[in-house]
Order: structure tokens, then C-alpha cells, then sequence
């Protein structure tokens, strides 16, 4: 019986853990062939030496489960190690048919002290590397277009995050860059759609190294079931956004997390008012606006445990 993904190939950036890790697993298991990208550092924040170990481990654990894999290390921020990584897929598989975008690093801090270097260094590997990978990506594919005549296969994946959605005080540079992930995606898929491609960003909750923080306090299980919160719960999304079955999901923001997916619909006007007049006066916005926003709820930040949709145990 065939899979959902055979005789496809996959890159997937930051897939030395945690939920790079499982979308690697996943795809290999849905037959895609993998090219799992980790640049290897220790910490969360970017430090320490890189290292090819951990996209070996898991490029080791799809071959040793009968999948295809090879390992790259490299750091996508980097115009022209993003450029090697879609080369080394094409080189290797014959085509780049499945771009999934994961790699992120955190460097927490409220705007009134954060630095202008941790500013540039999260925008730089969220938001530039999944620019870096998404252009030789997509020049691939249309250069593929253009030889062919017509359309060809070609599935992007990008990971933004509630942090975006609802905020998070101290990660100005991290929901911009996150946001700023969801503006790209929008505009690749409009961009490709005539080429066959799809691009589709995700809103993912799982306990990862990167989240170790923020889920602390929410108890995993310890009867054996499934964390709500672990990186499997996630990676099936992806399976299926990068399958042929997902032709007509484009453009499109989906949170996901313990069994239960989203569909984000995108901004709408909650209300709109018209000048009486050819402009609008001081006075005029205060008696249309002020009133508005005085009947409404204070815009209070939200509790942890509504924002996580979880108990605390």
C-alpha cells in the first residue's frame, strides 16, 4: 500500500529536536525523504558550539526504521547555507518536493531592556531564516515550472505561534518575528499558488527545550498516555499539509496542540466609522471612538492558563 508521501522529498530545518524532530519522523513515516537540517548548538538562545549530532541522530533513526535521510548542518540564517540546504535535497533526491520551516531561537526580555543584538538575533533565524530557505525553495520550483510548462509539487510549511496571536510581554522580538513569519507565508502562497505550491503556517503548543518555561507547571502524565503537549500531537498537521490531500489549503493559519486543530480565520473589521464630513475632526473621533472601546472589556493581558487553553496540576 502506498503512503501519503511516497516518492517525495522533505527538508525540515531545526529537526535535531523537539518538534523539528517529530515532523522529521513524521514525513519519513508518511514515505517522504528527509533532509533534516539542525545547526546542533545547545542552548535555546543560540549558544554554544554547533554541532552535526543531533540532525545525524535522527537522519540515523529514519534510516533505522527503513526511511531515506541525510543530515545537514547548517544555520539558515545564512543566505548561502540555505542555498546548500536546498541544494543538497535537489542533489540528492533529484527534487525539493516539501519545505517544513521550524528552526527558532529565544532570547526573552520586556522592550525596556532588551538588547538591539537579541533583537536582530531572533528576527535574523526566525523571520530571515525562513525567508533564506523559502526563496531557493521557490526558485527551485518555478524553475521546474517553467522547464515542465505547468505546474509541479510543492508544499511549504511555516511555524509562527500564538505569541503572535495573543501577545507575550516578554517576547517583543519573537512575536514580531513570528508575525512577521505570517505576513511571509500569505504572500508566498499568492506568490506560488500559479506554480502548484502551497504555503501554510502553523501555530504550535508543545513542551519542547524552547517552551521548558512556559509549560512549567503543567503536569505530564504519568500513566502513560500521551503529553497533551508533546511535539506529537503537532507533527501529524504537517504530515498532512505537505500531502497531495492538502491541495486546497493555502495561505491559511492553523493552531494546533493535544488533539485539536484550528483554522485562523484572518483579521476582520470589528466596527467602522465614516466622517460626517470630507476628513474627521479631533472631537469627532473621540465621541464615535472613545465610547467604543469604554463599553468593552479592559484589554487586560491574557492569564497563562487561558492563553494555554490547560489546567495547571
Amino acid at each position: 500500500m502506498s503512503l501519503p508521501l511516497d516518492g517525495l522529498s522533505a527538508i525540515v530545518t531545526g529537526a535535531g529536536r523537539g518538534l523539528g524532530r517529530a515532523e522529521a519522523l513524521e514525513l519519513a513515516r508518511l514515505g517522504a525523504a528527509v533532509v533534516v537540517n539542525d545547526y546542533g548548538q545547545p542552548g535555546r538562545d543560540g549558544s554554544g558550539e554547533a554541532s552535526a549530532a543531533p540532525a545525524e541522530q535522527v537522519a540515523e533513526e529514519i534510516r533505522a526504521a527503513g526511511g531515506r535521510a541525510v543530515a545537514h548542518l547548517g544555520d539558515v540564517s545564512d543566505h548561502e547555507q540555505a542555498r546548500a540546504l536546498v541544494e543538497l535535497a535537489v542533489e540528492t533526491y533529484g527534487q525539493l518536493d516539501v519545505l517544513v520551516n521550524n528552526a527558532g531561537i529565544l532570547r526573552d526580555r520586556m522592550i525596556f531592556s532588551m538588547t538591539e543584538d537579541e533583537w536582530d538575533s531572533v528576527i535574523r533565524v526566525h523571520l530571515k531564516g525562513h525567508f533564506n530557505t523559502t526563496h531557493f525553495a521557490a526558485a527551485h520550483w518555478r524553475s521546474r515550472s517553467k522547464a515542465s510548462g505547468g505546474p509541479v509539487y510543492g508544499r511549504i510549511v511555516n511555524t509562527s505561534s500564538e505569541a503572535f496571536l495573543a501577545g507575550s510581554a516578554g517576547q517583543p522580538n519573537y512575536a514580531a518575528a513570528k508575525g512577521g513569519i505570517v505576513g511571509l507565508t500569505t504572500s508566498t502562497a499568492l506568490a506560488l499558488a500559479k506554480y502548484g505550491v502551497t504555503a501554510n503556517a502553523i501555530c504550535p503548543r508543545a513542551r519542547t527545550r524552547m517552551t521548558e518555561d512556559v509549560f512549567a507547571g503543567f503536569e505530564e502524565p504519568q500513566d502513560g498516555r500521551l503529553d497533551a503537549l508533546a511535539p506529537e500531537h503537532v507533527s501529524p498537521l504537517v504530515g498532512y499539509l505537505a500531502s497531495p490531500a492538502a491541495a486546497g489549503v493555502n495561505g491559511q493559519l492553523l493552531v494546533v496542540h493535544g488533539g485539536m486543530v484550528a483554522i485562523v480565520e484572518r483579521p476582520r473589521v470589528a466596527v467602522k466609522f465614516d466622517a460626517a464630513k470630507e476628513t474627521f475632526s479631533f472631537d469627532e473621533l473621540d465621541e464615535l471612538i472613545s465610547p467604543y472601546y469604554a463599553d468593552r472589556p479592559p484589554n487586560e493581558t491574557f492569564a497563562a492558563a487561558e492563553v494555554l487553553g490547560l489546567k495547571r496540576g
